[in-house]
């Protein structure tokens, strides 16, 4: 009887161990997936920020690939175009962040994104698209900057990010931004939008590097020439790529392309300057 228990027992703890052993390659090999894949859906987080009044932003955040929590990171800070406005948290993630996510590139720079998405309805410049000519900056950021600034710098207080190394790309509102805190971006990379002449003289000493297609028709080009010659004037040296036969979409090779993200994570303010806005 003892020898029957007896082999009874051993046959079912060589059946657990074959039963553990051979799930452990499908284990490793999920852990693999996961950790090489590119999709922007899978590799950043959903999350919400409310604000004390109610206000509420939603957004994805991709984070450093190998995490080390003695080291600080990059900063990406991604605003959308109004064609991904909305709530479901997904759409933002349309254009560009797949770039962002190629394996090669975040091994060789990882980093921070942020991508909010802007409430259907309201604007990261609350500027008018139609009208013609320069740009006029509004008095006061919009409801959905000022949630964003507010996410970041709560982001500044948690996360282990190089405060000399926030980077900001978009359209309209990446111009915006700079110009609120032009000591707060290490640089900028602003695709088919327009900023405010006016602003000028504040954001020369920036970094920056614009794109845009000369047949765009959603956001006439010389909305970014007008700014980046105002820039040049004020004895700024900005970075100006304008695509011949063109229209809108100059984000796609934008993003694409190596060189661009070369030199974005390239860029660092020269003097820290904790809390400066």
């Amino acid at each position: 009887m003892r020898k029957t228990l007896a082999f009874a027992s051993l046959l079912c703890l060589n059946l657990l161990c074959v039963k553990t052993f051979s799930q452990e390659p499908k284990l490793k090999e999920t852990a693999i997936q996961e950790a090489v894949s590119e999709e922007p859906a899978k590799l950043f987080e959903p999350r919400e920020y409310a604000s004390e009044g109610g206000k509420v932003l939603k957004y994805r955040l991709l984070k450093p690939l190998g995490y080390n929590p003695n080291k600080s990171y990059p900063l990406v800070i991604f605003l959308h175009g109004a064609g991904e406005r909305g709530a479901d948290n997904v759409a933002q993630l349309k254009h560009g962040m797949a770039d962002f996510c190629k394996l090669s590139r975040r091994e060789k720079n990882p980093c921070y994104v942020i991508a909010p998405q802007c409430p259907t309805g309201e604007k990261w410049a609350d500027i008018d698209w139609s009208a013609q000519g320069a740009i006029k900056m509004p008095a006061e950021a919009s409801d959905s900057m000022k949630l964003t600034f507010a996410v970041v710098d709560a982001m500044l207080e948690d996360a282990a990010i190089d405060k000399n190394r926030i980077y900001i790309t978009g359209g309209y509102g990446t111009w915006d931004a700079i110009a609120r805190r032009p000591q707060f971006f290490a640089a900028a990379v602003p695709i088919c939008g327009g900023g405010d002449p006016s602003t000028a003289e504040t954001i020369k000493s920036i970094p920056i590097w614009c794109f845009h297609g000369d047949e765009d028709k959603a956001v006439a080009v010389e909305k970014s020439r007008i700014i980046i010659n105002a820039i040049k004037a004020t004895g700024g040296s900005p970075l100006y790529t304008e695509y011949p036969g063109v229209g809108h979409d100059s984000w796609t090779q934008t993003y694409r392309n190596d060189e661009v993200h070369v030199w974005l994570f390239a860029q660092r303010r020269t003097q820290a300057k904790p809390g400066s806005k």
